[in-house]
């Protein structure tokens, strides 16, 4: 929160909890501090912001990844003290991972924020730290008026592990939260939009072919099964099923890409040319539309691969393909989500409303049945790169948003 809004809210730090950033740029600052590269632990942040909750009388919730290296964070702010309800209310989703800085060249350390002219540099600094900060600098407000009775909906943080390899969090957070009984009403996640509201994305599919073929030498190769020649036949038919996608007559025009996407990614195979190989592996990504399935497009390639294997075990019964789907996260849907589109586009600056080819947690809470937007500060053309930054005054268009958001739960009246 700007340091404007603390002093509108009188919401100060005691000294017992001075060791806590007060302003979201100071938040921020702590939160790049931490190396959370989704191959290393997220534990050191989530500790410290249970730590920081705790002192604000709050009960975080952790759920741990398999081999409890990593966890997720679950705290609400329960709506006025006489009801101390926990189900309803919104949540502030974030993910605390970031991707790696292998190979990039950075002006400075990307672990430690600076400041240079109006922006914020450091890994995570728009995606998406940058909406953590802004959320557990609000948190506070939330906790005083919670007290005095005056928060009519409760609010929540979600802070999850390992977006960025696959949302492979927020499924074992979404699980704890409905066993505990909690039923949010919606969802905000905060990746980067220039502060826009995202009504919907579009979900992601990555397949794994291994086509096994029989080994020979090139002179006979009638004897032999060419596993890469079966691949290519089977790439030009995913080529020809993608064209036919781009085709359809139901695309939608709110995303930049209106079409569902198929897209070959990588390939290996063989070991000598006078070999024919007898292995050979590539990869796909699917990239559908919110209204449609995995069946659109699973269903032809699987009647394809059956093709192309009776006439590779008509060489050698041994041949074969397998097909894997190695990762899959929905798509986000906007079919329930009107009201808190409404109530969004009312407390920011940008009323147009868009959908987006990428995707985020937002689909598991949407298919967890909690209606979710998207909206949080920085641009999306900044993540991932060397030299990450938040314009400064987009953390401060968070701050404001969250305190209006803040207000509204504070008013009495119907959800939404």
């Amino acid at each position: 929160m700007s340091a404007n809004l603390v002093a509108d809210s009188q919401v100060t730090c005691t000294e017992s909890d001075s060791q806590y950033p007060v302003t979201s740029i100071e938040w921020l600052n702590r939160l790049i501090g931490y190396d959370t590269v989704s191959r290393y632990s997220n534990l050191a942040l989530i500790r410290d912001v249970e730590a920081y909750c705790q002192q604000l009388e709050l009960t975080p919730y952790l759920t741990f990844s398999e081999d409890a290296s990593k966890a997720n964070l679950f705290v609400t702010v329960p709506a006025g003290k006489e009801q101390a309800q926990e189900s309803g209310g919104i949540v502030l989703s974030g993910h605390t991972d970031v991707v790696p800085v292998d190979g990039q060249e950075w002006s400075s350390n990307p672990f430690t924020a600076e400041i240079r002219g109006d922006k914020l540099y450091g890994r995570g600094a728009c995606d998406m730290k940058g909406f953590i900060a802004c959320a557990l600098t609000v948190l506070p407000l939330a906790v005083a008026k919670s007290t005095a009775g005056e928060l009519a909906r409760p609010l929540h943080i979600a802070l999850s592990f390992d977006e960025e390899v696959g949302c492979l969090g927020a499924p074992l957070l979404l699980a704890d939260v409905a066993a505990r009984g909690i039923n949010p009403d919606y969802c905000i996640v905060g990746e980067p939009t220039l502060m826009q509201v995202v009504s919907a994305h579009k979900g992601i599919s990555v397949y794994r072919c291994r086509v096994h073929g029989k080994s020979a030498h090139s002179s006979l190769t009638p004897q032999g099964v060419n596993a890469i020649s079966y691949a290519s036949r089977l790439i030009n038919y995913v080529d020809d099923l993608a064209q036919q996608l781009s085709e359809r007559d139901d695309c939608d025009a709110l995303f930049d890409i209106p079409f569902s996407t198929l897209s070959v990614g990588t390939i290996t195979g063989g070991t000598a040319t006078n070999i024919v190989p007898n292995l050979c592996e590539f990869t796909f990504d699917y990239r559908n539309l919110p209204h449609m399935t995995h069946a659109d497009i699973l269903a032809p390639i699987e009647t394809q691969i059956a093709r192309l294997e009776a006439q590779m075990q008509a060489v050698d019964p041994n041949t074969g393909i397998e097909l894997m789907r190695e990762e899959n996260v929905p798509a986000m849907t906007d079919s329930d989500s009107a009201a808190l589109q409404a109530l969004v586009t009312g407390l920011v600056a940008e009323k147009e409303v868009t959908k987006v080819a990428y995707a985020t947690e937002g689909g598991q809470f949407t298919q967890a049945g909690i209606p979710t937007i998207i909206c949080g500060p920085g641009s999306i053309e900044q993540a991932h790169k060397a030299d990450e930054f938040v314009a400064l005054e987009q953390l401060n268009q968070c701050d404001e948003f969250l305190h209006k958001l803040l207000l509204s739960l504070s008013a009495a009246g119907s959800k939404g």
